[in-house]
Parts: C-alpha cells; sequence; structure tokens
C-alpha cells in the first residue's frame, strides 16, 4: 500500500532536484557573467575580473553537483535498485566527489578537510 506511492514520489523528487541542480548551475553562471561584463565596463583589473568570474561560477557549479548527487542516490535507491544502478551511482559520485574537491580547493585554496588559517 504504502510502496505505492513510494516509488512516484521518489522519481519526482529525483527529477525536480536534478531541475533545481541545472537550473543552479545555469543561474548562477548567467549571473557570474553579466557580473564580469558590469565589472570589465567599469575598468577593473582584468586579472581581479576572472578571479572573480571563475569564483563564482565554481560555487554555482559545485552547489548544483550537490543537488545532482542527492538526485542520482534518491533514484537509484527508491526507484531502480540493481546490481548495475549500484554500480553506475558509484561510478557517479566519486566522478561529482572528485569534482566537487577540485572546486574546493580551487575556491578556498585548500582541501575540505584541511583547518581555514586563522588571521591574527
Amino acid at each position: 500500500m504504502v510502496s505505492a506511492w513510494v516509488k512516484p514520489f521518489a522519481e519526482w523528487s529525483a527529477a525536480a532536484l536534478e531541475i533545481f541542480g541545472v537550473a543552479i548551475i545555469v543561474a548562477v553562471a548567467m549571473l557570474a557573467t553579466i557580473s564580469a561584463i558590469i565589472s570589465a565596463v567599469h575598468r577593473e583589473s582584468w586579472s581581479a575580473v576572472f578571479q572573480e568570474y571563475r569564483l563564482k561560477l565554481s560555487r554555482g557549479i559545485l552547489l548544483g553537483l550537490e543537488f545532482l548527487v542527492g538526485a542520482d542516490i534518491i533514484h537509484t535507491v527508491a526507484v531502480d535498485l540493481t546490481w548495475t544502478s549500484i554500480g553506475v551511482l558509484t561510478v557517479v559520485v566519486l566522478v561529482r566527489t572528485f569534482l566537487s574537491f577540485t572546486l574546493e580547493v580551487e575556491i578556498t585554496g585548500r582541501w575540505p578537510w584541511q583547518h581555514a588559517e586563522k588571521k591574527s
């Protein structure tokens, strides 16, 4: 009885998270591009504009990836639980985790498990 609505709800939830994750990446990319154009028009340093642009894009991609991983997990566990889907999920999560870590290094300059340097 309960499982009759769990699978459709999980499918809908996974699709919603995927759409939301992609929307975040697209929206942040557009906003970062607009911000970079405005900064460039105001004749700010090209190097500073480029670094800020990369930082904003990295943050948007990182946030969007978190939603996409969540959607993959929900879909695999609640909708399509097979050994093949678990294998595919494992590879996808590993690749996205690697991307998340490298983006974190790009944004902060340190690995996620390293403590931030204290400013005195």
